[in-house]
């Protein structure tokens, strides 16, 4: 407490001696920090949405270096007509040139570029020579159509099942430097995963990554050009066919999109929002103009730090905006409402002696709330997830930077303008706040009986929270990933991408320089004698474990060395190979055949595979844990493949990972901030037990919110599961002003029926204010174009709700036995 005299004074002493300095020193620092808002930056690269601590990070990145990355965009093309027509193929070329014309196209992969390998069946003697494509003079036009339906390589890949869709792969163009940089990233990370690396090339690949990082602003704003410049071409050919697409750089652009739009949108139609309810409340432009100025002043300071600090705004803090405008606004009703109230009581007093008087009253418990806010946005900072961790940081500095200037800007402002007329006090609240002190004197047993009920039921509820959720249920069903997703799962084969990576046995490794030596002795052995898995020995265990996967009903197309041994074979028209047709078939492919068949699902020395698997993203059974243990189980106990030699990876893997976590970070997360709250209470109010019952309204209020989640089916998620800490610590906030208030009041009054009358006709008006302009301002997230930030919104702004009611309905009464 004498700290908190001490900060009281020193604000007093400030903003009442020295008011035109303050605010000129403040505008000086706000417009230095708004220098910076061009360095603010975006991410949502897929990275953005990933663990901190997943060590199957590296690995995944250094699969994506070995066997090639997936940053491309695919279009989907559905004509009105024969797709094999002459007149549907001259279309789709049409489109390829055009796009593959584009200065942000690197080039256009479709039907009419791979090589038909059966149209009409070639020899490796022929195949050797080159293998002709769908246009080539050579091809047989109706073998080349079975074959783009049939063929284990580009059925339900590049062709529908129905042969009524193709998919064109539109490579793009990256700078000279990223691109340079991302040759040498990924050279870097093959090399650690198999050799490892020594000091020196740890420090390059380091510098290597800081250097990426810096240029990643420049790649996105790069990436949005090119998609952009392929949607503008693909609008000119939307009356010719269903045109759909997907590809993670266009997920990637959309939601820089969203999250441009999520901070206009809610930061404009906010601001506009709380101006007319303060105008609305107070009635005075002064209550309008000076909480709005601190508001702003707050954003931008904020945004400036942000940029300083080099975070990047994602998806899960794109709404940080929004909150500090509330949270904002929120401290300032306070001291409104009681400066106000100071005004009425004391007609006569000058402006100095209310500004004082009003801080005096509001320092403390405002502190406090600020306190408590910043420790529920700090227990985020132990989920694990990246973004949600930046953002916790965001929130926990704009909360020392609001509480900053909203004590430093509204009452240096007050001392500089007349002090006016005393202001008539009606409040609309009066009404609501009568019938809830009539409930509480009648009815307090059935009141906390009710309550006691829903905690129970929400309990339950909370127990049966699921994490299964679907990354295309993130989107609005109108917006083009959702449509783009929906046709690439459905039509090509599923969406996101599974990788099961196998290693050669050790034992073999140990063994093979001195069986290669041995060999060598007798000629060129052939890549099929020094490969352990290219050859008859081992491709039948990989026939094995494809065929599993491929049955898999959740798992769409499965392509591997499995794949590539099928069409081998039927170069040859026999059931098998031996080693020695193996090798030199190898030896002669084609290198756009080879690039096609073998690179992708075998490493360059023979000694690693890796199935590559899509997964029906659209699934209502996907269940992506219990998938995944299902396929390890198979590798390892029916194929008796060593545990330690089987990888799981891909973006597949990678998101369940978050996804199973999030159970962990919601109770780690909820168990902090309460915790934390409850020792700050302690201190607060020097009782234990009102510390307790304090906790008690905003803790119900977030029980309840979980548990309606887990009734209407709604899962956790990376926005989802930071509801329970900010509906603690927001919450808490109203609570703080009040047993702050009924404390001061009683002991006035030592009448525990009157206190809480006068609690309800003064602080009870500011809590329902800030409560409407919380409510109000997560309401308005529900214009996101992301689902998680809509459910997100409205779930706080009901649980804020509930906690509004309870803290009404169910008072501090025992505090006045503390």
């Amino acid at each position: 407490m004498k700290v908190t005299g001490r900060l009281s004074a020193m604000v007093k002493a400030a903003v009442v001696n020295r008011p035109k300095q303050i605010l000129m020193l403040l505008g000086v620092m706000v417009g230095l920090l708004a220098t910076q808002l061009p360095q603010f930056s975006l991410d949502a690269s897929s990275d953005s949405l990933l663990l901190e601590s997943d060590s199957g990070i590296q690995f995944y990145r250094a699969v994506r270096a070995r066997y090639g990355d997936d940053g491309y965009l695919i279009v989907t093309w559905n004509p009105a007509g024969d797709l094999f027509s002459d007149q549907e193929l001259d279309e789709l070329g049409e489109l390829r040139d055009e796009l593959a014309s584009l200065e942000s196209v690197e080039s256009v992969i479709s039907i009419l570029d791979v090589p038909s390998l059966r149209s009409p069946p070639l020899s490796t003697d022929q195949l050797s020579g080159g293998a002709p494509t769908l246009l080539d003079e050579r091809t047989d036009r109706e073998l080349a159509e079975k074959e783009l339906k049939t063929s284990p390589l580009y059925a339900n890949r590049l062709m529908s099942d129905d042969g009524g869709t193709t998919a064109l792969q539109v490579n793009l163009v990256t700078s000279e430097a990223w691109t340079r940089l991302s040759r040498r990233q990924a050279e870097l990370r093959e090399q650690r995963l198999g050799d490892g690396l020594n000091a020196d090339e740890r420090r390059e690949l380091r510098g290597v990554e800081r250097r990426l990082d810096q240029l990643l602003e420049a790649e996105q704003a790069r990436t949005m050009r090119a998609v952009g410049a392929v949607r503008d071409v693909l609008d000119g050919y939307r009356d010719r066919a269903e045109i759909h697409m997907g590809g993670v750089p266009m997920i990637n652009a959309d939601m820089i999109r969203f999250i441009r739009h999520d901070l206009v949108v809610f930061g404009v139609g906010l601001v506009i929002a709380l101006a007319a309810l303060l105008a609305l409340v107070f009635r005075q432009l002064r209550w309008v103009v000076l909480p709005l100025a601190s508001c702003a002043a707050t954003v931008v300071t904020m945004m400036g730090l942000v940029a300083l600090a080099g975070w990047a705004v994602t998806v899960v803090s794109s709404n940080f905006i929004s909150l500090m405008l509330i949270l904002t606004l929120s401290l300032n009703v306070h001291l409104v409402v009681r400066y106000r109230e100071l005004h009425n009581l004391k007609p006569e007093a000058d402006q100095r002696e209310l500004v004082v008087d009003t801080i005096d009253s509001k320092f403390a418990p405002s502190l406090y709330t600020a306190l408590t806010t910043m420790v529920a946005f700090g227990s985020l900072v132990v989920s694990d997830i990246r973004p949600v961790i930046d953002f916790g940081w965001m929130m926990v500095l704009g909360m020392a930077v609001a509480f900053s200037l909203t004590f430093l800007i509204l009452p240096a402002s007050l001392v500089l303008i007349p002090r006016g007329k005393s202001p008539s006090i009606s409040h609309f609240t009066n009404r609501i706040t009568g019938c809830f002190t009539k409930l509480i004197r009648r009815l307090p047993k059935t009141t906390l009986a009710v309550y006691g009920l829903v905690t129970v039921a929400s309990a339950a509820g909370i127990l049966q929270l699921s994490v299964d959720n679907r990354f295309i249920d993130y989107f609005k069903s109108d917006t083009a990933i959702h449509q783009g997703m929906k046709v690439i799962d459905q039509k090509l084969g599923g969406t996101t991408p599974l990788d099961i990576v196998i290693d050669a046995d050790p034992e073999f490794l140990e063994n093979q320089e001195s069986a290669n030596q041995a060999l060598a002795m007798l000629g060129d052995p052939g890549f099929a004698a020094t490969s352990y898995w290219y050859n008859t020995a081992r491709l039948p265990t990989i026939d094995k474990a494809h065929d599993y996967v491929n049955s898999l009903d959740d798992v769409g197309k499965v392509l591997s060395l499995a794949t590539s041994a099928e069409i081998l074979r039927q170069f040859t028209g026999e059931d098998s190979l031996d080693n020695i047709q193996l090798s030199v078939i190898y030896k002669r492919l084609p290198d756009d055949v080879h690039e096609q068949l073998i690179e992708p699902y075998l490493s360059e020395d023979g000694q690693q595979i890796r199935i590559a698997a899509r997964v029906y993203e659209t699934s209502d059974t996907l269940e992506r844990d219990a998938l995944l243990e299902t396929i390890r189980d198979y590798l390892v106990n029916e194929l008796g493949i060593a545990p330690e030699r089987v990888h799981l990876t891909g973006l597949m893997v990678l998101y369940n990972n978050v996804l199973q976590s999030l159970l962990g970070s919601q109770a780690s997360t909820a168990a902090a901030v309460a915790i934390a709250v409850f020792l700050m209470f302690a201190v607060s109010f020097r009782s234990l037990r009102v510390a307790a019952l304090a906790l008690v309204p905003t803790v119900v209020s977030a029980s309840f919110v979980l548990g309606l989640m887990s009734a209407l089916g709604v899962p956790l998620d990376v926005m989802t599961i930071t509801i329970a800490a900010i509906a603690v610590g927001i919450g808490v906030d109203d609570t703080i002003h009040y047993v702050y208030r009924f404390q001061e009041e009683f002991a006035a009054t030592h009448n525990y029926d009157l206190t809480i009358e006068r609690c309800h006709s003064s602080i009870g008006h500011a809590m329902y204010y800030t409560s409407i302009i919380i409510i109000l301002g997560f309401s308005l997230m529900a214009l996101s174009s992301f689902v998680p930030t809509i459910y997100f919104g409205l779930l706080t702004g009901l649980a804020m709700l509930i906690a509004l009611v309870r803290e009404h309905d169910a008072p501090a009464s025992p505090v006045q036995h503390a």
